[in-house]
């Protein structure tokens, strides 16, 4: 059999050579508990420390602005949930295609809801944005850059009008990060949320930006760690592994993201050409390099996915499985894609360790599973 492709960095990436030697050596040399004053204790706290300073230096932050979490979903609900606890009554907002976390917190927040709309490339349409500050949100979410079309979106506006109105604005920059600029020295949001594992670092440790002055109140109670918004005894390698992650993939993401672009539109000319019905869903808008979703009509997604799998190539659905039924993805249908068009979409996302090779075999097999799997 051929050697496996995997094209699903934007569900997860492969652990990098740098964060697999800075978690091995935290496992030997940080297994203190960091809030213990001797120096097993002390050691720990002092790799901590590094990884919060390394994690903000990246972004433009100051360390104290950095709280650690378990994971990006996490941040998410930490920075809706916990903001709307602090003004109770506001609404929340967020835009129609932000990731599950992001929507669910925000129905979860016992508050009244307010849906900005995208247009047809997934961008947020900002003509009813003043209309939804002027009701005084709590929190208004629009992620940096979106996770199943890579459709970039105006946080910077968007965040500028949030600070002038003075919401507070959140931003899920999980996808963004190491990929294209995210620097909160230069973009006002109150808060932004990351995640280890899409980067290259390991699976259950995320990071929460909280500006300095921003009001939230923490979902788990305990202990005082991470200033009290996430009690519990810290995750040491694996904070020191996403810092290395992290600072590996911004070392390298002007020349790895121009590579991995120009990849990108190889594999979307080159699928178009030989199955010209093909869509590229948001190719009108700014995109992350790395991402491509299409829309394959008449196809399967289930049987598509699996016969790529047989294959030995990964991709992901833009479709969603609920009950054992498969609904068409809430991110196309707030673009306005009917559910036939929607329906039927696959996501080729690429990353640190993709090759040429690699995309020259989707390019060859593709064409042969999308004719196996018409309905």
């Amino acid at each position: 059999m051929d050697t496996p492709v995997y094209l699903d960095y934007a569900a997860t990436a492969p652990l990098r050579p740098e964060a697999r030697g800075a978690l091995l050596e935290a496992l030997d040399g940080g297994w203190g508990n960091p809030s213990s004053v001797h120096r097993w204790g002390r050691e720990s706290r002092a790799l901590l420390d590094d990884a919060r300073a390394r994690l903000a230096r990246l972004i433009g932050a100051a360390p104290g602005e950095i709280v650690f979490t378990r994971a990006g979903t996490e941040a998410d609900n930490l920075a809706i949930l916990g903001r709307a606890r602090t003004v109770p009554g506001a609404p929340v907002a967020c835009s129609a295609v932000e990731h599950k976390a992001v929507l669910a917190a925000v129905h979860a927040a016992e508050a009244p809801v307010r849906i900005l709309p995208v247009d047809a490339d997934g961008v947020v349409r900002l003509d009813g944005l003043d209309a939804v500050l002027a009701e005084g949100p709590a929190v208004l979410s629009v992620m940096w850059a979106n996770n199943e079309t890579g459709v970039v979106q105006p946080v910077g506006e968007i965040a500028e009008r949030c600070a002038a109105a003075g919401v507070a604005f959140h931003s899920d920059a999980v996808q963004a990060l190491g990929r294209i600029p995210v620097r909160a020295d230069r973009v006002p949001a109150a808060l932004l949320a990351f995640s280890a594992h899409k980067l290259g670092g390991p699976k259950g440790i995320g990071a929460l930006f909280v500006r300095r002055g921003t009001r939230l109140a923490p979902l788990v109670h305990g202990g005082g760690q991470e200033r009290g918004l996430r009690p519990g005894t810290e995750d040491v390698a694996g904070a020191l592994a996403f810092a290395a992650a992290a600072e590996a993939a911004e070392a390298e993401r002007e020349t790895s993201m121009l590579r991995l672009g120009i990849l990108r539109d190889r594999l979307e000319a080159g699928l178009r050409e030989r199955v010209p019905e093909l869509r590229v869903h948001g190719a009108g808008a700014e995109r992350l390099p790395n991402v491509s979703s299409l829309a394959v009509p008449g196809a399967d997604p289930e049987m598509l996915l699996a016969a790529l799998d047989l294959e030995g190539i990964a991709a992901s659905s833009g479709s969603a499985c609920s009950s054992g039924a498969v609904e068409p993805s809430h991110v196309l249908l707030a673009m306005g894609l009917p559910a036939e068009v929607a329906g039927p979409s696959v996501r080729f996302s690429l990353g640190w360790g993709t090759t040429d090779a690699e995309v020259e075999r989707v390019l060859d097999v593709f064409p042969r599973v999308v004719e196996r799997v018409r309905l």
